[in-house]
């Protein structure tokens, strides 16, 4: 496990770990982080893969965590940059460091949804996405429904006018946001097809169209942003892509919850070989 910087093509910097096996090198992950979160969040969860022959590279996306550059307020990211530029930096960095071998992206939630916006997509051997959905608000359960509306529709614009960014973390939902990526957040989880809602007006090239990959979507019955409807609709997306979902009870695997975020935490290790299983599959041959 070691710190690097990665140079996106228009010279922005972004913060990255790369974990490396200690032994043959069975295929190599990006691992794309959900909207706001660091990428320490999931450093245990890259050990494991990196346990069992996988190289992986975390990544903070530009404005979040240290790879803000000078005040959050200033920062004028969009939520489509971090498709456009970032993961596709990150993925290069991942094929030099780890030459010559299958690429996998492992995408929570946005980390997931954005692939499709990456010029160098079609590198990728296999997709497994958790919480992984279009977020759309009114597939959502009443009771959540209410939630998501106040947080999207009224707290995102209110904070961005008082403090010039969305201040995220007071509502726990991960680290403060940038301006403009908390507005197209709101936008595409406004619309059905999230990063749909965008073609053609601020998206005028994209390869979810051409996406024939294997992919695996992971949600939890007890995930009320990805539900089963949100993860059909982001599935809708890509009308040529392979794909197998597999809805996941708590109980099941000894787990109180697993909800949004849980699948990543270490009380859910249970979970991770599902992660294993489906690259040890992908990456044969």
């Amino acid at each position: 496990m070691h710190e690097i910087n990665i140079l996106c093509e228009d010279n922005y910097t972004l913060a990255a770990t790369v974990f490396t096996p200690t032994e043959t090198v069975k295929g190599a992950v990006l691992l794309g982080p959900a909207t706001g979160i660091k990428r320490q969040f999931y450093q245990h969860f890259a050990q494991f893969l990196a346990e069992h022959g996988y190289g992986v590279i975390t990544f903070d996306n530009r404005g979040i965590g240290q790879s803000l550059s000078g005040e959050i307020k200033y920062c004028d990211v969009t939520l489509q940059c971090w498709g456009e530029k970032d993961m596709p930096a990150v993925l290069e960095q991942l094929k030099l460091i780890f030459p010559d071998v299958n690429y996998h992206l492992i995408g929570h939630s946005a980390g997931g949804q954005l692939i499709g916006l990456m010029s160098n997509a079609l590198d990728f051997t296999s997709m497994f996405n958790v919480a992984c959905s279009s977020g759309q608000l009114r597939n959502m359960r009443l009771a959540h429904q209410v939630k998501a509306h106040f947080f999207m529709n009224f707290y995102i614009p209110l904070s961005n006018q008082l403090f010039g960014h969305t201040k995220s973390q007071w509502v726990g939902m991960g680290e403060p946001l940038p301006k403009q990526v908390a507005k197209q957040w709101q936008q595409w989880c406004n619309g059905a097809g999230y990063v749909k809602t965008a073609f053609g007006k601020t998206i005028h090239q994209h390869h979810y169209d051409d996406l024939t990959l294997p992919s695996m979507w992971i949600n939890a019955i007890d995930d009320d942003i990805a539900n089963s409807l949100n993860v059909e609709d982001m599935i809708s997306v890509f009308p040529k892509l392979s794909y197998e979902v597999l809805t996941l009870n708590p109980a099941d695997y000894g787990l109180n919850e697993i909800g949004h975020m849980k699948f990543f935490s270490r009380t859910s290790k249970s979970l991770w070989s599902l992660a294993t299983k489906w690259l040890n599959t992908q990456s044969k041959g």
